[in-house]
């Protein structure tokens, strides 16, 4: 699917959460988005209540709910990405698993997967073992879907860091940590969106002269 070159902001699309509403990993996933709206991006946030609404993917039956294709718009239309999700038995949750399998329906687009876009990754556990290890795997799956890690990951400590409301965390450095995730990918996603802009305005004489 082309894009069109816009002026308008990129538009950084959060995915994660868990069944429990108001959970560490939302809140945590939405402060990385105030970082990247700070940064000067706009953002869509995809919580633990939509991805519950998903339906386990299977491509076999030819069929998507409204709710699986208005991930995958959301998405085919970003220009960056943050990921959260909880640590459960050392891997990324099956809620966050599934809305990324549901992804597969980007396959065949100009922009595959996750093509040509910054993704920055977060996890939530209840130790430092286990933020660990999902950070690393959140990012390898990341690699497979052909995205771009952002050079920053955050892992919060559940055991050691709270989110008491929407607006608050116990621990200030956690919060630049997690601005820190925001505004790297919209970072990328204004130079990348800026370049791809550069690059279409100086392929425009060349399909001129083609055409004459």
């Amino acid at each position: 699917m082309s894009r069109t070159p816009s002026s308008q902001r990129p538009l950084v699309v959060g995915i994660g959460g868990t069944t429990r509403p108001a959970s560490s990993t939302e809140r945590a996933l939405a402060f990385a988005l105030k970082g990247a709206q700070e940064s000067g991006a706009r953002v869509q946030l995809f919580g633990g209540a939509f991805l519950y609404s998903l339906p386990h993917y299977a491509p076999e039956t030819g069929h998507l709910t409204d709710e699986q294709r208005e991930l995958i718009e959301a998405v085919r239309n970003a220009d960056a990405l943050i990921v959260a999700s909880p640590g459960y038995h050392g891997g990324i949750s099956g809620l966050v698993k599934n809305a990324l399998d549901t992804l597969e329906e980007l396959r065949l687009d100009e922009r595959p997967y996750l093509d040509g876009r910054a993704v920055g990754s977060i996890v939530t556990a209840y130790g430092w073992q286990a933020a660990g290890t999902v950070l690393t795997s959140l990012r390898s799956i990341v690699h497979a879907l052909r995205g771009w890690p952002t050079p920053f990951g955050a892992a919060v400590n559940t055991l050691e860091t709270r989110f008491e409301t929407p607006d608050t965390c116990s621990d200030p450095k956690v919060v630049e940590q997690l601005y820190t995730v925001g505004r790297q990918a919209a970072s990328f996603a204004l130079a990348f969106g800026a370049n791809r802009t550069d690059a279409y305005h100086e392929a425009q004489p060349r399909v001129a002269v083609a055409q004459n």
